[in-house]
């Protein structure tokens, strides 16, 4: 008798239930490490690199938070799954950091460049930058590679199987994943939640009738930023506050500070593009320039006209934000009943010449070799490092100390630089701190060449400086110098003899008996 082999038919091998195919994978990948190092590490570097491509500056909207942490548990699940082995936990984060970083190199600002842990500045853009990416999306990726190693290795070690202390161990590395999991979805939950303002009230505690309160969205050349308007009465004159820096966002502060502008005008501020709770708007930096930026002051200005039904609004400016406001009133008078600066700037450069003798010379009354030696590394302004300008502003206080009002003491929002704010979601609040550096590293180098001693000797607007007596001399100089030699239809200097930089949050009562003064004269 001759013996039959009786083969299955091509219909049955096609009808093998697909979890066994993929079961028969998955033991062939675990038999062979190096193919799960490869899956593993492919996994990680492409993921790598598309973070890069769409999230150069990391997780940096609500919606990026959640991406990036679904992608890092993912992309760790994966590794640690393909691998069995809780080696994943280093390998994933490590090629995945190694992919993106290579993928971003053109990334422009201090939270992105090659850390430079020399100054403070330096350790602080690397904490809020590759610190804070780390959190959102490494973290997840080591809790998912822990997960997908134990669910690769659970046929191995079942709870039902294991005795003892190893019973124990397991069950306590699974608790471990499974709470930090939970800590992680917590955080997801947290730093996607967004900032707020709240109503205008009524004495019955409603909202008032004809206010407006409201953070809202305007697409200014055609980037969504955020401005803050608030009014008790939508009919009052409206008033665009630009904040300085280039980068700084001054939402908190004017809620703090000058809170009863709203009783007064429709009181609108802007996070320009790049800064505080528009800093996601940085990108692409080559489109960010001054002349955009002045562009983006003009077309704000429209807007609100448009909204409020006014013919001109008044315009105000601190720091950059009076080059700003200067450069919009010259191009477009028309649009403004007045230009009122506050730490009035003319020439950034001749500012910061002198502010670089300043600082060599107060190196040599203390004795500070350290800080000698450095300035003198980074050579005379304009600098190459926008870390110098960051050594520069550390050392303000030390230049020209003087005696902060009992206001300004007592009235500012809580949090570093006045990120305590409601205004600022816990996303915007590290957005607004990396700002502060990433939107000057682009910005402040284009003012290099701006003088207005010689490029705008003539506003066909009234104009109003509120100075601080105790502003530094580098600053006050070029700027008293262009002010005596500006020609416009009204012009007056206001020496505020308590303040320095910022004398509309240092001595506000004063500050807004002058704009209300400044409207009654033009209104």
């Amino acid at each position: 008798m001759t013996d039959t082999i009786t083969r299955p038919s091509d219909h049955q091998h096609r009808h093998v239930p697909i979890r066994v195919r993929f079961a028969e994978v998955v033991a062939g990948v675990h038999r062979n490490r190096w193919v799960g190092v490869a899956i593993a590490a492919t996994v990680s570097i492409i993921s790598g690199w598309l973070t890069a491509v769409f999230m150069p500056r990391g997780p940096i909207t609500p919606t990026g938070v959640v991406v990036a942490m679904v992608v890092g548990f993912a992309v760790g699940a994966t590794a640690g799954f393909v691998l069995k082995s809780r080696w994943a936990i280093l390998l994933a984060p490590l090629v995945f950091v190694a992919a993106f970083e290579i993928a971003r190199i053109g990334a422009v600002g201090p939270s992105v460049d090659q850390p430079d842990f020399s100054t403070e500045l330096g350790l602080y853009m690397a904490v809020l930058g590759r610190g804070f990416h780390g959190l959102i999306q490494l973290l997840p990726m080591m809790v998912g590679a822990a997960a997908g190693a134990g669910l690769a290795r659970r046929a191995r070690a079942a709870p039902a199987a294991a005795k003892g202390w190893r019973r124990i161990a397991l069950w306590s590395r699974r608790g471990v994943t499974v709470l930090a999991a939970a800590g992680l979805i917590t955080v997801g939950i947290v730093m996607t939640r967004p900032g707020i303002t709240e109503p205008i009230s009524a004495p019955d505690g409603t909202p008032a009738a004809g206010s407006v309160a409201e953070l809202a969205t305007v697409e200014l050349g055609g980037h969504e930023q955020t401005v803050l308007i608030r009014a008790s009465n939508t009919d009052n004159p409206v008033l665009l506050y630009l904040s300085g820096g280039p980068g700084q966002s001054d939402i908190g502060y004017a809620r703090y500070y000058m809170t009863e502008l709203e009783d007064d005008f429709v009181f609108a501020v802007w996070d320009q593009r790049g800064s505080g709770t528009s800093y996601a708007e940085l990108d692409p930096t080559e489109t960010w320039t001054l002349d955009q930026a002045v562009a983006d002051t003009v077309e704000l200005a429209n807007y609100l006209r448009d909204r409020f039904g006014q013919d001109k609004i008044y315009l105000f400016g601190n720091s950059w934000g009076s080059t700003l406001g200067v450069l919009a009133a010259q191009q477009h008078p028309e649009l403004f009943h007045a230009y009122i600066g506050g730490g009035q700037m003319a020439s950034q450069l001749a500012a910061d010449q002198v502010l670089y003798q300043m600082i060599l010379d107060y190196a040599a009354e203390t004795g500070d070799t350290g800080l000698a030696e450095q300035m003198r590394g980074y050579g005379p302004p304009p600098y190459e490092s926008i870390y110098a300008y960051g050594v520069v502003l550390m050392h303000y206080d030390d230049l020209a100390p003087y005696p902060k009002t009992e206001y300004f003491e007592t009235q500012g929002p809580p949090g570093m630089d006045g990120g305590g704010a409601a205004e600022y979601g816990p996303l915007d609040k590290v957005n607004k701190l990396k700002a502060i550096a990433d939107m000057a590293a682009v910005m402040y180098p284009q003012l290099q060449e701006v003088d207005f001693r010689t490029q705008v000797p003539q506003l066909d607007v009234p104009v109003y400086v509120v100075h601080g007596a105790h502003e530094i001399p580098a600053r006050s100089e070029s700027a008293r110098e262009w002010f005596d030699q500006l020609q416009a239809p009204t012009k007056e200097w206001i020496t505020f003899e308590d303040s320095g930089h910022t004398p509309q949050f240092e001595e506000f009562p004063r500050f807004r008996k002058v704009m209300a003064e400044i409207v009654l004269r033009h209104n």
